[in-house]
């Protein structure tokens, strides 16, 4: 069986795999935007926490995405928080992973602790207890999937078109 050959064109930092076949030179999949993903662990400490946003701030500056900023590493720092106290059992970690696909940003954080996060009615005056409130007010979407072991809790951001650096849509809070 004869092999395809490949292209591999370099966009930056993204390097696209362009399979073109032994007759005809015409690139097949030159318009597939693939999903750019980072992700990082973190061991189970409150120390964390920060680390985990500016992580989630330098992927935003490599992504060019200028918009929403402070509203994905508020709910990064959220949702971090989160899994260190609800989430994360001793002597384990989280990940947290971050994607850009099709005008999106999402944000994952992956723990290996039981239960499912929900928004509880809480005491106006606690200390406590407004982290996924919070998410829910900032994302424009959020959620939460079980995994073996674990969970994932998710949200995501509508940032512009992944080929318009830094593009926001209206009302994204310039």
């Amino acid at each position: 069986m004869r092999q395809q050959p490949v292209l591999i064109e370099e966009y930056g930092s993204l390097a696209l795999l362009t399979l073109v076949t032994h007759r005809n030179d015409r690139r097949v999949n030159v318009d597939i935007q693939p999903a750019l993903l980072r992700e990082r662990f973190y061991p189970r400490s409150r120390q964390t926490v920060r680390p985990a946003r500016q992580f989630a701030a330098e992927t935003l500056h490599a992504w060019g995405v200028t918009c929403r900023h402070d509203d994905v590493l508020l709910c990064v720092s959220e949702l971090a928080t989160n899994a260190l106290l609800h989430g994360v059992p001793p002597g384990r970690g989280y990940r947290l992973r971050m994607l850009r696909y099709e005008g999106t940003v999402r944000v994952e954080v992956h723990d290996s602790g039981g239960g499912r996060p929900r928004i509880a009615g809480r005491d106006p005056g606690a200390e406590g207890g407004r982290g996924l409130l919070l998410v829910a007010a900032v994302a424009d979407r959020w959620g939460a999937v079980a995994r073996v072991p674990g969970k994932a809790v998710w949200c995501e951001f509508a940032v512009g078109p992944a080929a318009t650096v830094g593009a926001c849509e209206p009302g994204d809070g310039l």
